[in-house]
């Protein structure tokens, strides 16, 4: 049976290219700073982003947690998008680990404005928590991919300038919105204090995101980063997987977004769907008529694994191990669903 894997693009295998790259890493211990392989990954993710610094870590999830401590102290608060991926997906930690509480919007595909943002920022009074972070997320996983331009992050940036406040990306997929919004990754540096750039979605790393910022909050980052437990020796064999994407995967993006909108105008023409969110870069959410755990059976009966992600809504990701003949077998087994 053919099995196409859209459950998400963290399921993706290193190329033998990536392998290659692996196996001649330069390594060293990083906790002392010595990993060669380490050291050029950070560099590299900082200058493609106009940052000065980089911080190598297992996971989005530590990159992104890390930032909140560097950007908080206990009994502020950060503002976010209810569906955002800090608040719902990482175990609660912005509680756990920073003792921050959350102010959640509620935005459209989770893309926030300056106009939401502002009336939540608190004022200074002892009754409430000190709002001191926004944090973004591009794309928005929950948002269906949905993308913020840097037209759309001025105005956040200016704002939480104006106020006092930082301001951090969870790039989770940073560069599946560059490649559909065309803006440059180097002006990004302009309006984040951090950004998390994940390597093992996408870009088909198999583990790791780097965390951009100012040398001095680096230079923090590393410490908070060691009390997490996130110390790590001679990882550079996993950091030149990350250096190998950068240089090879990031390109080839706009083919997985293009296999997102076949699937896409598929599915806007089956009876059992009823609503499909705009497929803008890798990801499609769609709604449908019957409940999503029984359409979810249906297509793992056919070969296709796919997450639900509410009662009636299911979520399809292309990545770099779904080839176009791939796409073309779900288009035919989508269509032969009753």
């Amino acid at each position: 049976m053919n099995i196409v894997d859209l459950r998400s693009d963290t399921v993706t295998k290193p190329t033998p290219g990536m392998m290659d790259a692996m196996f001649a890493a330069k390594v060293g211990d990083d906790v002392f700073g010595e990993d060669e392989a380490i050291n050029e990954l950070e560099q590299k993710t900082a200058a493609i982003f106009g940052m000065e610094a980089g911080l190598f870590c297992p996971s989005g999830t530590m990159t992104n947690q890390i930032a909140i401590k560097c950007f908080t102290q206990p009994m502020d608060e950060l503002i976010a998008d209810q569906t955002a991926h800090v608040y719902r997906y990482e175990g609660g930690g912005i509680a756990f680990n920073s003792a921050v509480s959350t102010r959640l919007l509620n935005a459209y595909r989770g893309i926030l404005t300056a106009e939401m943002i502002a009336p939540e920022i608190n004022a200074d009074n002892v009754h409430f928590p000190h709002t001191s972070l926004v944090v973004l997320e591009n794309t928005s996983n929950r948002g269906g991919g949905s993308c913020y331009t840097l037209e759309q992050i001025k105005p956040i940036a200016k704002l939480c300038a104006d106020k006092g406040l930082k301001l951090h990306l969870d790039g989770a997929r940073i560069f599946n919105a560059l490649a559909y919004t065309g803006d440059k990754a180097v002006d990004y540096g302009k309006y984040f204090d951090g950004i998390s750039v994940c390597l093992s979605k996408g870009l088909g790393a198999p583990v790791g995101s780097v965390l951009l910022a100012d040398a001095k909050t680096i230079k923090h980052a590393r410490r908070v980063r060691k009390v997490f437990g996130g110390g790590m020796r001679q990882a550079g064999f996993l950091a030149a997987a990350g250096t190998y994407a950068l240089d090879h995967h990031v390109e080839r993006l706009k083919i997985d977004h293009a296999h997102a909108r076949i699937l896409a105008d598929a599915l806007s023409q089956c009876a059992w769907v009823s609503n499909v969110l705009p497929a803008e870069t890798n990801i499609v959410l769609f709604d449908t008529v019957e409940p999503a755990a029984l359409i979810i059976e249906k297509l793992a009966a056919q070969g296709i694994k796919a997450l639900p992600t509410a009662q009636n809504r299911i979520r399809f990701v292309l990545h770099l191990d779904v080839h176009p003949e791939q796409v073309e077998y779900v288009v035919k087994a989508i269509n032969s669903l009753i």
